[in-house]
């Protein structure tokens, strides 16, 4: 059996490509990786212009139905929180580390930046959290793959912040100077994990992916996605969520983190939830409910206008690097 591979062309999905495809090889699959360009890849527009970070994942959804690949990965918090009629999430591997990295100038931390430096993000979550820090800094909104992010550090801003598992994926944590601890910067939804999509229908490649599923990383995405989902947070609301699954004295439970904060930092939120992992979908939309019952939509622009049951989001909160 081929399976033939979507991936965007940068170095990190590739490289993230590159890792499904060696698991799929030693299961004795052959592996065709095909390119595919996405809108994202070829505008420097901001993503909220766009539509939100599904301009990553459109092309290669596109190709899945057009039956020029059999399969395609994407960075989970790329991928809009409804569900995309025909396709499904067969397979979401162990994730890597879901914290954000500071990179500065000079090996310097956070807390060592001096008050006007200038960080850059284009995330509107990260954005909002070091704000609410009160450390004077700072931002600049930036877009490009993570060597372009790079290579402005010292000459057109004083730091970026990086998804650390994009950082461990391509053997780059040398450039890191701090990783963030979640008690200052909760990650996007999802983040550090993989979304390998097929079609619904083509049982035989489901079966092929399914060995490559991880449930304890799948009860926690899903219930950090459940609280994007219900909070309706589109891509200009900074949201962030962390749940971790724990062994407990009647099983595995799942602790979950979440923040709601307004983009100047003035404003936040945050909120805990502890539940069963085989929950893990009412856990995050319990913890939305908290946060809309304590004023989340008073905080950012978040807040669903139908009942829970026919909720539609359709966006998540940040770019793919």
């Amino acid at each position: 059996m081929t399976l033939r591979i979507g991936t965007r062309r940068s170095a990190l999905a590739t490289t993230q490509t590159g890792h499904v495809a060696d698991a799929l090889r030693a299961a004795g699959h052959d592996v065709e990786i095909v390119e595919i360009t996405t809108e994202g890849d070829v505008t420097s527009a901001p993503l909220s212009l766009l539509g939100g970070t599904g301009v990553f994942a459109s092309a290669l959804r596109h190709a899945l139905r057009d039956g020029r690949v059999d399969v395609a990965v994407h960075s989970l918090k790329d991928l809009p929180t409804a569900p995309e009629q025909g396709l499904t999430i067969a397979a979401i591997p162990p994730r890597v580390d879901p914290r954000d990295s500071l990179v500065a100038r000079d090996g310097l931390t956070l807390g060592e930046l001096p008050e006007g430096s200038v960080v850059g993000t284009g995330s509107p979550r990260r954005r909002a959290q070091l704000a609410a820090l009160g450390l004077g800094l700072e931002f600049r909104d930036i877009r490009g793959n993570v060597g372009r992010r790079l290579d402005m550090v010292g000459r057109e801003v004083d730091a970026v912040v990086l998804a650390a598992a994009g950082l461990t994926r391509l053997g780059m944590t040398d450039v890191v100077t701090e990783h963030l601890d979640p008690i200052q910067m909760l990650p996007a939804p999802g983040q550090g994990a993989l979304a390998v999509e097929c079609r619904e229908d083509d049982e035989a490649t489901i079966a092929a992916l399914a060995p490559l599923d991880d449930p304890d990383t799948r009860a926690a995405v899903t219930a950090e996605r459940a609280l994007l989902a219900r909070l309706e947070a589109g891509c200009a609301a900074p949201v962030g969520a962390l749940a971790e699954v724990v062994d407990d004295v009647d099983g595995a439970v799942i602790s979950m983190r979440a923040v709601v904060a307004s983009l100047d930092g003035e404003h936040d939120l945050r909120r805990s939830l502890t539940g069963p992992a085989h929950e893990a979908d009412r856990i995050g939309r319990e913890l939305a409910e908290i946060f809309l019952a304590d004023g989340a939509g008073d905080v950012a622009d978040v807040g669903p206008t139908t009942p829970s049951s026919t909720d539609h989001p359709t966006s998540s909160t940040e770019s793919a690097q």
